[in-house]
């Protein structure tokens, strides 16, 4: 791996770039150039998902760019995608993931995650509704679903399994049944949503922890008037002017620095080449309790699963989701 991938090493061995590219909100017509620029610049880790309803155009950016006679090649590349909630029953896990693997134009995975602890009702349509837009949900167990996922590994079509979007109690529950442990939980993380006894909790169980919206996802269409602004704010403002470095990379060094891996998403290539280069400064003792000190509990990814066609729905504080 190139050596701006700096990594952290996962239970079954591999090596997980700390820095990766996110696809979450990057549209169709837009992704495939910004795959294709992430691996131009050194990138060399891609996080996906059925549900973002883009890894076909993601697929052909790899089918460009990776081979044995291509710039990059497989092995050198960790990419994740997720299982989503249609798919929890069983049966429909490894057509799931077979999908996924057609769709990106690979044989393997590097990392397979579950999106959400909840099913929703089986079938083709991400986002099933009743008739008063309520989710139509099912009742597939997500610890029978982990024991689908885990025949993935043994068939060698994904290297690692984990989780997303899972609190400390469901975690626990799931690891009370695997054969195969989870190696990645991914949530929502950032300095307003540190989530500090969270990843303390994973790493005593063998799980490395991905942040997603690591920058406080500022490219949401849903917005709250009053929401605090992550990229605003004045303590991180005053470290970027110090270090010469953006907000959003004084955020990410956090991040990094504190082992957790960060996935954040742009489409611009000068932001995707920025986000990458955090490597070349640390933050003191100090300066990392600062930024673990703004934590507000803020989620602005709130899984109410209600009313957006994104499935996500819009920040705010949400006591009972994590720990």
């Amino acid at each position: 791996m190139s050596a701006a991938c700096n990594f952290v090493a996962l239970h079954t061995g591999q090596k997980m770039p700390l820095i990766g590219l996110g696809t979450w909100k990057s549209e169709r017509g837009q992704v495939k150039e910004a795959v294709k620029y992430a691996l131009s610049v050194g990138y060399c880790h891609i996080d996906c998902a059925a549900a973002y309803s883009n890894e076909a155009e993601i697929g052909e950016a790899f089918q460009e760019c990776l081979g044995a006679n291509k710039v990059i090649k497989r092995e050198d590349l960790f990419v994740t995608s997720k299982l989503w909630n249609t798919k929890h029953h069983p049966e429909d896990v490894e057509p799931a993931l077979r999908k996924t693997l057609g769709d990106l134009k690979l044989d393997y995975l590097d990392l397979y995650l579950m999106h959400w602890p909840h099913a929703f009702e089986r079938g083709d349509n991400l986002f099933p509704k009743n008739s008063d837009n309520t989710m139509r949900y099912d009742y597939t167990d997500y610890k029978d679903t982990w024991k689908a996922m885990e025949k993935l590994v043994e068939k060698g079509l994904v290297k690692a399994i984990g989780l997303s979007n899972f609190n400390s109690r469901q975690i626990d529950d799931v690891l009370s049944v695997a054969t195969v442990r989870p190696a990645v939980l991914q949530v929502e993380c950032h300095p307003y949503l540190a989530q500090n006894e969270l990843i303390a909790h994973c790493q005593k169980r063998g799980l490395v922890v991905t942040a997603y919206s690591p920058l406080g996802s500022p490219d949401r269409m849903w917005k709250h008037p009053d929401e605090p602004v992550l990229l605003e704010e004045p303590g991180i403002k005053k470290l970027a002017e110090k270090y010469s470095k953006s907000p959003a990379q004084i955020i990410l060094r956090w991040q990094v620095q504190r082992k957790v891996v960060a996935i954040p998403k742009s489409v611009t290539p000068a932001r995707i080449q920025q986000n990458l280069q955090v490597f070349d400064f640390s933050l003191t003792e100090e300066e990392m309790n600062h930024i673990g000190s703004l934590n507000k509990n803020w989620r602005y990814i709130v899984p109410m699963i209600t009313r957006n066609m994104q499935g996500e729905e819009t920040g705010g504080k949400n006591e009972e989701y994590e720990f």
